[in-house]
């Protein structure tokens, strides 16, 4: 076991205070009209919300905020295909294909689970990770094509698959492509290509997931067919887990299918889902953080370390007994997942660690061709917290090296690999994620290029982990009211994060507790303020004997509600300590 070193140093960045004579006008009419204190009211003011309309829509997300789908290019051709392919006379086959993560799986339980009530000639496809690859593969077409297929719906992959889909087309097979990956310069021929960040396409939300696409497609289907919009919105639960898993904005569009999802999968989830909350041990309602470290990962483990066909079927189950049956097969994919994932870590860190090269680089580029290639993309975020840079992590797959790359706040890892496409055969992604498929003997090539490419892009301070820190706060206005506030801020995410605090001059308030030789707790007070308050920092028990000193110390933190035996109490989450 390979030990643990002393967390490094984070920066922390307090947020610009409102202070313009608008903005300072702005937080006392929230404060008046909310009944909030002037804390709160400043802590909207900085997300932008500066009127009562504002925080009402921002509090209060209604289903009728969603754009019409049909803004999106391409849409009308969309449903126009998808509408010829149910012609009674024409019955065609329609392929519902998607990638084999969350959001793809989501994606493909949501499509294809509603059209099956309106079209009996339709199937499902999820290519296997390890044997056909992300993407459109040349064995899914020729297995469409075998089996009579004439139309496929391409949900969360297929931007880039040019070739894949005029093979297709030679064999008869049309494509509705819908995708939220950036395109390249060229789109497929398709009889409809759904991407909001297509060049022409003047959709008003750009941050969609793969599943929220596929919802826009379902929407824009219910209107053209005039079905009852009611009869959709229950599936927004899968938009919702695909919306966190997938670690889109939670803003805009997103932020309001996640609020609705959330609020089905808490009181109706679906069969599927209920089994899956089951077995992962959550008794209390939902939020995004628990789908994204509870459910995701196990909906992930299906085709990281099997099949993921398995995690559709489980999300199609109808039968609790069958939805259980799902739930526990994925429940020990997770289970191997986890094993996996911790033994390459430790291998990942050791190598890092035993290179002086390596420790003093700006990037993090490892080969080792046992690698489980489904769980090194959590490898690569697991390696980031310990040696804060891009990340990509690689293994052996078909004869080729295939990767992921993770990125830090601020890096457009994205654009760096692009910048050596001439070394790779394949990638695709996001700013802060992507994969790549690359000849094994232009490893080292690839590792010393991506090494310059990022050391000449990244600035210094995005080497250093930071916390973003939203306001300074005094003991004395946290109270239950300030949690039940910041609680329905919520859905929280990327560009919505849970408001961070901060409070100076802190000292401890009896003896520090280390739980599990890792975690911190303690009941802390400040100077000004009289009020003793509990706080946990997961990971932080290193700072126990120097808090012991009784000097004061900084403290940046979420304020939650802590739910125990009954009772509820007020605890800080720390985010981090600053000792004097």
């Amino acid at each position: 076991m390979i030990a643990q070193p002393t967390p490094p140093v984070k920066r922390w960045i307090l947020q610009p205070s409102p202070e313009s004579p608008t903005q300072r006008s702005a937080i006392g009419s929230l404060a008046q009209s909310l009944n909030i204190s002037p804390s709160l009211a400043a802590l909207l003011v900085q997300r932008g919300i500066h009127t009562f309309d504002e925080a009402r829509t921002f509090f209060r997300p209604e289903i009728t905020h969603l754009h019409h789908p049909f803004a999106m290019k391409d849409m009308d051709r969309a449903i126009m295909r998808l509408q010829m392919a149910m012609l009674p006379e024409r019955a065609e086959k329609i392929l519902i294909y998607g990638d084999y993560d969350v959001d793809g799986t989501t994606s493909v339980a949501l499509v294809y689970g509603f059209l099956k009530n309106f079209h009996e000639e339709i199937d499902y496809y999820i290519p296997d990770r390890y044997k056909e690859g992300y993407g459109i593969s040349k064995q899914g077409i020729e297995w469409a094509a075998e089996n009579g297929f004439t139309l496929i719906i391409a949900l969360d992959c297929g931007i880039k698959s040019i070739d894949r889909v005029a093979e297709a087309k030679a064999l008869g097979i049309d494509f509705i492509i819908c995708d939220h990956h950036r395109p390249g310069n060229e789109l497929p021929n398709a009889a409809a290509v759904l991407d909001p960040k297509r060049n022409d396409c003047d959709y008003p939300y750009k941050e969609l997931s793969g599943c929220g696409i596929g919802f826009k497609l379902l929407q824009a289907f219910c209107l053209y067919k005039e079905i009852d919009l009611q009869a959709l919105y229950p599936h927004l639960d899968l938009v919702a887990v695909s919306i966190a898993s997938d670690i889109v904005p939670l803003t805009g569009e997103n932020r309001v299918m996640a609020y609705y999802g959330l609020k089905y999968l808490n009181a109706t989830p679906r069969t599927g889902l209920k089994a899956l909350i089951k077995i992962a041990g959550f008794s209390r309602e939902l939020d995004i953080t628990n789908v994204v470290f509870g459910l995701g990962p196990r909906i992930n483990a299906a085709g990281r370390i099997q099949h993921a066909k398995a995690a559709v079927q489980l999300l199609l189950a109808e039968s609790e007994e069958e939805a259980d049956e799902f739930a526990m097969a994925i429940n020990k994919h997770n289970n191997s997942r986890r094993e996996f994932d911790t033994s390459i870590t430790e291998q990942a860190l050791s190598m890092i660690r035993q290179s002086e090269a390596m420790v003093n680089a700006k990037t993090t580029v490892l080969y080792d061709a046992t690698w489980h290639k489904g769980v090194i993309g959590i490898v690569a975020s697991r390696c980031i917290e310990h040696f804060h840079r891009p990340t990509i992590i690689l293994t052996q797959s078909h004869d080729k090296a295939a990767g992921s790359a993770r990125s830090v706040p601020g890096f457009d890892v994205y654009e760096a690999i692009e910048e050596c496409a001439d070394l790779l055969e394949q990638f695709g992604g996001h700013t802060f994620a992507a994969g790549m498929t690359m000849s094994i003997d232009n490893i080292e090539a690839f590792r010393q290029k991506f090494e310059e490419v990022v050391s000449r892009r990244i600035k210094d301070e995005h080497l250093t982990p930071l916390v973003d820190i939203d306001l300074p706060m005094d003991f004395s206005e946290i109270n239950d009211k300030l949690a039940r506030i910041v609680k329905q801020m919520g859905p929280f995410g990327p560009h919505n994060m849970q408001p961070v605090f901060m409070t100076n001059d802190v000292y401890l308030a009896g003896e520090p507790i280390v739980m599990k030789e890792k975690h911190l707790k303690m009941n802390v007070k400040q100077t000004k303020s009289g009020h003793i308050l509990t706080a946990v920092g997961f990971g932080m028990a290193h700072l126990a004997d120097q808090l012991r000193h009784g000097k004061p110390f900084a403290i940046c933190y979420h304020v939650e509600q802590n739910f125990f035996n009954g009772n509820v109490s007020l605890q800080l989450m720390l985010k981090d300590i600053r000792c004097y």
